[in-house]
This record gives structure tokens, C-alpha cells and sequence, in this order.
């Protein structure tokens, strides 16, 4: 699943988001959300959101649980 759908992505999910400062490089850093920052059903670039240690950045994946 990519992060592109609001409604996909829910507090206490485990994701992987690229942070403003790694959109060149696309590294990805994981981590649990805390808050959905993105008001918009849908965001090309994937929804914006904060995680439990305070980083804010865009959805590129969401981690499947087993």
C-alpha cells in the first residue's frame, strides 16, 4: 500500500515516511503516527503526517503488519 489515501492511514500505524529533508535522496524513516496533517482524501505525493517523535513528513509506504 502507498500512502496516498487519508483514509488508509489512521493514528497508531506504523509507516514510512520521507522527511522534507530527504525528498532528493528518498530515504525512508519509520516510525508510528501520532497525527494526520493532510485535510484532503487524496495527496499525489502521499499524506502528510507527524509521528510519535515529533518528525513530519509524507506516507511513501505503509508497513504491513503480520
Amino acid at each position: 500500500m502507498d500512502g496516498q489515501n487519508r483514509k488508509d492511514i489512521y493514528p497508531g500505524l506504523e509507516v514510512g515516511i520521507i522527511l522534507k529533508k530527504d525528498q532528493r535522496n528518498g530515504n525512508i524513516t519509520y516510525g508510528v503516527v501520532k497525527n494526520i496533517l493532510t485535510s484532503a482524501s487524496f495527496h499525489s505525493r502521499g499524506i502528510k503526517v507527524r509521528l510519535e517523535d515529533g518528525q513530519i513528513g509524507r506516507v511513501a509506504e505503509i508497513v504491513q503488519e503480520d
